[in-house]
């Protein structure tokens, strides 16, 4: 059975593959330019978490199999399509009239990438040759202005290669970065909350000055930040002396709040319960949706959007029961996909609301918001009636919207 087809029906079968399998399950099981196990395994490799991208790669460098070096260049290619680059793979085996990058990736501010990807730096590579690559490419329009190379390595102890480029006339053009911490940069960006985040993990990939550190201790200073905001600040939730729910996605330094009480859900909680409904809407519509950022999830096509949001219950007499802020680079990422949906995750509750974008959209100028001089989102309260149905608040219009023609059970099986 060809490998899409078998992932479709099975995936806790493929799910037990090695890396080898896979690749004798796709297609023929020969791994070649234009072939249809090359298709099919870019295919399957676009579907499945960053962690599972994680083991194969792992696998490629520490047991050496026929094809290995192919294999890993499409896992690195499909890295830098999670970092949001627009990504051609390159051919396995180079041609007299074919450029013979192993990518070519092109970063949503204009910057493009030639990327050669190598298992070991044991061998001494031809930087003229990479060098040409590019210079082909651009020639031809392939590559955006400002450009630069990228060779990832397999192993950490790139020592030989680093001087070799070091030594070179295309030092000031040549970045190296080796697979575990390309992998690392993925999930740190998927763990991030931030628009701004993606693009200063991008930034590091680039040739950069750094007599002066400042941009890169900014880099890692904002996104180290993010990460920690986007663990910690679902999980806080300001109750304030009236009775008012500020949103569980608002900072708050707690040395600086003497007089409010904080309440906190454990973050690894609330992600358990995150895959749990992303897991379930993704058997409800029959795709697989893969994390872009810690509440945002996209299929492989980009065509399917959600953003997925999760509030505890809260019992504070004269409060609402859930909570939630919407912010305006979810509605941005929700607004360019074919079919969209803000999810509503209760933490008490074995159903989610799924709500469409487009019905969210019609009613967003009839919600609170918040405005500060650096954020600003919409209020999402949930109320409930005495028979315990839930509708969302729409307070401009003094309406609701019921919530219970959007509910998907959350104890679906495969």
């Amino acid at each position: 059975m060809p490998l899409i087809a078998l992932w479709s029906s099975n995936r806790a079968a493929i799910d037990e593959f090695t890396i080898e399998q896979v690749v004798a399950t796709a297609g023929d099981g020969n791994l070649r330019d234009g072939s249809v196990c090359s298709q099919e395994l870019r295919a399957y490799f676009s579907e499945v978490t960053s962690s599972k991208l994680d083991i194969y790669i792992e696998r490629c460098l520490s047991q050496h199999f026929n094809k290995s070096g192919m294999v890993l260049q499409d896992l690195v290619n499909e890295l830098g399509r999670r970092l949001d680059y627009k990504v051609t793979n390159g051919r396995y085996q180079g041609t007299s009239n074919a450029i013979g990058y192993d990518g070519l990736w092109t970063s949503p501010e204009g910057r493009t990438i030639i990327v050669e990807v190598k298992t070991t730096d044991a061998y001494r590579i031809s930087l003229q040759t990479i060098a040409t690559y590019r210079e082909r490419a651009s020639a031809n329009g392939e590559v955006n202005l400002p450009s630069s190379i990228l060779i990832v390595v397999g192993r950490e102890d790139t020592g030989e290669l680093e001087a070799q480029v070091r030594g070179s006339r295309h030092a000031w053009d040549i970045r190296l970065i080796s697979a575990d911490a390309l992998i690392k940069l993925v999930q740190l960006k998927e763990d991030a909350d931030a628009p701004d985040t993606g693009r200063k993990i991008r930034s590091l990939l680039a040739p950069m000055e750094y007599t002066r550190l400042d941009q890169m201790i900014d880099i890692m200073f904002t996104t180290a930040k993010d990460v920690e905001t986007a663990a910690v600040v679902e999980t806080a939730t300001q109750v304030e002396e009236f009775g008012d729910l500020a949103p569980s996605n608002t900072v708050v330094d707690l040395s600086t709040e003497p007089t409010k009480a904080w309440e906190f859900t454990d973050a690894a909680l609330l992600q358990e319960k995150r895959d749990l409904i992303i897991d379930a809407l993704s058997r409800h519509e029959k795709i697989n949706l893969i994390k872009r950022t810690r509440a945002l999830y996209w299929d492989a096509g980009h065509t399917v959007r959600v953003a997925c949001t999760i509030s505890k219950r809260y019992t504070k007499r004269g409060g609402y029961p859930y909570w939630y802020a919407h912010h305006p680079a979810w509605e941005d990422f929700l607004a360019e996909g074919k079919k969209a949906f803000l999810v509503l995750g209760c933490m008490d509750l074995a159903v989610a609301f799924v709500v469409p974008w487009a019905a969210l959209h019609s009613i967003l100028d009839g919600l609170n918001t918040t405005r500060r001089e650096d954020n600003f989102y919409w209020h999402i309260h949930l109320a409930e009636s005495g028979h315990g149905e839930l509708a969302m608040l729409i307070p401009k219009r003094d309406t609701v919207l019921r919530l219970g023609q959007f509910a998907l059970p959350l104890n679906l099986v495969s």
